[in-house]
């Protein structure tokens, strides 16, 4: 099989879908890969490694599209990459097709076969391909929030861990899952006073147990959150239902009841965003404000930290590209459940029960479609 990697062109997206280990492990396979040009220089991974580990380095993105049976990238394609899509080919990425109807039309349109890197679930009920970014996103959650807290960025003029004498900020995760506990690591050892808010009562059991009782744990409901966000200095939110759009938790009236100066930063943004006032934004432009609250919301965070991003990611979904490549799509379904649970669309079909309802589409089993 033809494997393109294309160079990434969303807004500060310097992640790329493929290292060189990865590269010389499809060649051993027997698999030709087409590199295009520089796609890898925001992951600070040259031309010259790729070319050493066997690729063919192209340079054009049209060449990647038009040559590969199998394309494998990071973030959902843009707008000038729908020009590329053809019936039979596969896409291998993060896709997040729930706030998306534009782009899930286009893929229908075209018979694209969409394998989403967020809906690959194991038989255990593991997001495999997600934990790595929301482990990272997780992370970064918690030190943009303390940059947006400081002053000259529009926030309260609090330092999360305070110091002696002075309390410490309050940090509200609105969830405690993969997101929600690696912001809550980073929060306490930054020392700052924190909650988690979460529906699962087990979940909540096994993070007080976890932390050691370091931090807050309450049972979700509007009435929590909306006490919790009055006092909450930072707000994380990291709400996930897979393949669907996360539920608005926060209300514009509860943004409103805040502190003037708090600051949000919605994880959940691929997927819609948990928050009435959320939109998704960029690199470029991070940040807007409602009701005086800084709302901190790009789709894409992850790609601040590229080179470690990179490497996290690939060697997540490395091992499923290379059965695609190997098998092709049917057949390494067949074999691996798990990526049935990836495919999204196929044969100008929705496949994904959470992807449809989001959008209010019918659905189809992979297994229905002929």
């Amino acid at each position: 099989m033809v494997v393109g990697v294309a160079k990434e062109i969303k807004d500060h997206e310097t992640r790329v879908g493929l290292v060189p280990s990865g590269v010389i492990a499809l060649r051993e396979a027997g698999h030709e890969v087409l590199v295009e040009a520089r796609a890898g220089e925001g992951s600070s991974i040259s031309d010259e490694e790729y070319a050493r580990a066997g690729a063919r380095i192209v340079e054009s993105a049209a060449e990647v599209w038009t040559n590969a049976g199998l394309v494998v990238k990071v973030k959902e394609p843009q707008p000038a990459e729908y020009a590329f899509f053809r019936p039979g080919l596969v896409l291998y990425t993060y896709l997040h097709l729930a706030p998306l109807p534009e782009l899930t039309n286009r893929l229908l349109e075209s018979k694209v076969s969409g394998v989403a890197y967020e809906t690959i679930r194991e038989a255990d009920g593991s997001l495999p391909l997600l934990t790595p970014m929301s482990e990272v996103a997780g992370r970064m959650s918690v030190q943009v929030g303390a940059q947006y807290l400081e002053k000259p960025n529009g926030g309260r003029g609090i330092l999360l861990g305070g110091v002696p004498g002075v309390a410490p900020a309050n940090a509200v995760i609105l969830g405690g899952g993969v997101v929600g506990t690696n912001a809550a690591k980073m929060a306490l050892g930054l020392g700052a006073h924190v909650t988690i808010i979460d529906r699962n009562l087990n979940r909540l059991r096994e993070l007080d147990d976890i932390f050691n009782g370091q931090l807050v744990t309450l049972a979700s409901n509007a009435v929590t959150i909306r006490e919790n966000l009055k006092t909450a200095d930072l707000v994380v939110g990291a709400v996930l239902i897979p393949g669907a759009s996360a539920p608005k938790l926060v209300k514009r009236d509860m943004i409103a009841g805040m502190k003037r100066g708090a600051v949000v930063v919605d994880v959940a943004i691929d997927q819609g965003g948990c928050l009435e006032t959320a939109h998704a934004t960029t690199h470029s432009d991070p940040t807007y404000v409602v009701d005086g609250v800084v709302h901190y919301c790009v789709s894409n965070m992850p790609a601040a930290v590229p080179h470690t991003s990179t490497f996290a990611l690939t060697n997540a979904t490395f091992p499923y590209l290379l059965e695609l490549a190997n098998h092709g799509l049917e057949a390494a379904c067949e074999r691996h459940a798990a990526l049935r649970e990836g495919v999204n669309t196929y044969q100008g079909h929705v496949t994904h029960r959470g992807v449809a309802g989001s959008q209010g589409r019918h659905w189809r089993a992979l297994a229905e479609v002929e």
